[in-house]
């Protein structure tokens, strides 16, 4: 009898493998492969970012396997927005079932593009201020997918800048005009400031080339702390930016997460890459015939603090436990 089970349990096990293992070479292709183009602002890297590999990690939670029965066509505009237009254009002449854009100005690309090829966003604000949707419960003509309200949480960041260094009054921010989010955010994060007793020096970053102008703008305005709003832009330099924090010991916050795992002190946002793979579930709705207007906008379920209190030690600086004890996670 124990012998029975040992070979049943091995059994099982085998099985599980299989199931798990991707289709073998000489298993049928599935006769129709649905196709996705993946449209972003910055640049498009070997190794899938945090975001990405969740977008990817949701699709084979729901049985997709990208190269098999999934075709994913990415295309880079490699922060230059003036190439959007034409790589949305390249993608709707491919005849992609649907385009997944990152960011407001690619969606703001895609949808001149197309009225018909269904969209799904991604890191993006104020949909019914930019006309993107008619209301998030019911979106209505082609798009749909995850907002991650990064506007409304201009003040709360702030408000934690300030709890962690209360005398603190001259706040810089870097912020893109370009972007309607950043637009927002910048709208929703004045009245914030001046309910903290703060003054905030606007300063703006357009394009990757900019980056020396506007840090060398930072330097000259003397703040006490630096908030970046939330930018693809402002992302794919996030080295260079927190390196000028760190020399020049500037207390700093942020609303992408990637920041501070790449040594920023502060991020209070919403789960970036969470939203990417629940987007995941939006494409494969589309996939089965679904139309993106019925398909309702999603909103962050999850909200999260970060401090990295290695580098709080490095720059000398002192956290308030309070601080501390509202983070969900602390970088020793």
């Amino acid at each position: 009898m124990r012998r029975l089970r040992y070979a049943l349990a091995a059994l099982l096990a085998v099985a599980a493998l299989l199931a798990a293992a991707p289709p073998p070479a000489r298993a049928q292709r599935p006769a129709k492969v649905p196709r996705i183009g993946y449209l972003l602002l910055g640049p498009l890297s070997a190794e899938p970012s945090p975001e990405r590999a969740a977008f990817l990690t949701g699709l084979r939670e729901l049985g997709y396997v990208p190269g098999w029965n999934l075709e994913i066509e990415y295309r880079s505009a490699s922060l230059r927005p003036e190439m959007l237009p034409d790589l949305a254009r390249e993608l709707v002449d491919l005849k992609v079932d649907v385009i997944v854009a990152v960011g407001t100005q690619v969606v703001e690309a895609a949808r001149d593009v197309s009225r018909t090829v269904p969209i799904v966003f991604l890191t993006v604000a104020d949909l019914v201020g930019t006309g993107f949707v008619a209301s998030l419960a019911r979106p209505g003509g082609n798009l749909t997918g995850q907002t991650f309200m990064s506007p409304e949480l201009g003040g709360k960041r702030l408000a934690l800048l300030k709890e962690a260094f209360p005398r603190i009054s001259r706040v810089a921010v870097l912020w893109n005009p370009d972007n309607p989010s950043c637009v927002l955010e910048w709208k929703l994060t004045e009245p914030a400031a001046r309910r903290l007793g703060l003054t905030l020096r606007p300063v703006e970053l357009r394009r990757a080339p900019d980056l020396d102008r506007a840090l060398a703008d930072v330097a000259r305005e003397k703040p006490d702390a630096l908030v970046t709003i939330p930018d693809p832009l402002s992302s794919s330099v996030r080295t260079f930016i927190i390196e000028f924090a760190a020399r020049h010991r500037l207390p700093a916050i942020y609303g992408f997460r990637e920041f501070v795992d790449a040594g920023g002190l502060l991020f209070y946002g919403a789960n970036i890459p969470e939203s990417f793979r629940r987007a995941a579930a939006q494409v494969d709705k589309i996939l089965r015939g679904v139309r993106p207007g019925v398909i309702p906008v999603e909103q962050p379920t999850k909200f999260e603090m970060v401090v990295n209190l290695k580098t709080a030690r490095a720059l000398r600086f002192t956290l308030p436990q309070s601080l501390l004890f509202q983070a969900d996670r602390v970088i020793e």
